[in-house]
């Protein structure tokens, strides 16, 4: 992928009440290939998404898990699994590779708090739908990645 033709989705909401997150965007900004193409969501609506991918070969969607959790920041949690399975419905119409990036956070300890096993839930669901819409699905752990399906 590290051709001209693809498009990076960053989907990180940056907020001056987390400096960490902001320092962990300016890095991974500074490590970008620099002739990609990129588009900067925060939440909302995948369709700008949609829109961009035309002319690329490839999309990279970076990632499902900050994406929710931005949507949910944004009071934007209601109809999140709806508008992925919108988007993943559109998505064989690029006529480009969509690679989706996300995290696997139902393995771990059950969240002490309702928020955080709101997100866990929900991140759970948009991930069961891309794996069901993908043609592969790939694990990584320590840097080891197994092929699922």
């Amino acid at each position: 992928m590290g051709g001209e033709r693809v498009l990076y989705v960053a989907t990180a909401l940056s907020s001056p009440d987390d400096p960490d997150l902001s320092r962990r965007i300016e890095l991974h900004r500074g490590r970008r290939h620099p002739g990609w193409g990129l588009l900067e969501l925060a939440g909302g609506s995948l369709e700008p998404v949609l829109e961009a991918a035309n002319g690329h070969a490839a999309i990279l969607l970076d990632s499902l898990t900050l994406w929710v959790s931005a949507r949910m920041l944004k009071g934007e949690e209601s109809g999140t699994v709806e508008e992925f399975e919108r988007f993943v419905a559109f998505a064989g119409e690029f006529g480009a590779t969509l690679i989706l990036v996300s995290d696997e956070v139902g393995l771990g300890v059950v969240p002490e708090s309702a928020e955080g096993r709101r997100f866990r839930d929900l991140l759970g669901l948009v991930n069961q739908r891309a794996a069901a819409g993908a043609g592969e699905v790939h694990l990584c752990i320590a840097g080891i990645t197994q092929r699922l399906k």
